[in-house]
């Protein structure tokens, strides 16, 4: 299992790959809404400094979270390039051929 930050993280770099291979393609897509669907298991760590946590949990989960809450949640993420000059946010294009294992 992975923490629902760690998907959202490698979504971002995900789409930022699909940006840099898109770069000088003649047709590309603009990058709309983003809607993340996961069953996800809450957790929470002991002492002081606790932390709650949510974990994705696989539709074939072995049952090591069977003593969790878990809960349906849907996220919806609306991507925005940032440029590096400090400008402000715009819309994302994305271009670029299919990788492997990609629909």
């Amino acid at each position: 299992m992975i923490e629902l930050s760690d998907m959202i993280r490698e979504l971002r770099q995900q789409l930022t790959d699909s940006l840099t291979d898109g770069a000088g393609e003649a047709v590309r897509f603009e990058l709309g809404p983003v809607e993340i669907e996961a069953t996800v298991a809450v957790t929470r760590e002991a002492g002081a400094n606790a932390k709650v946590r949510l974990w994705v949990v696989d539709a074939g989960a072995d049952g090591k979270y069977a003593h969790a809450r878990t809960q349906r949640i849907t996220v919806t993420l609306t991507p925005k390039l940032v440029p590096a000059s400090g400008g402000p946010p715009r819309t994302a294009l994305i271009g670029g051929t299919e990788g492997d294992g990609e629909r």
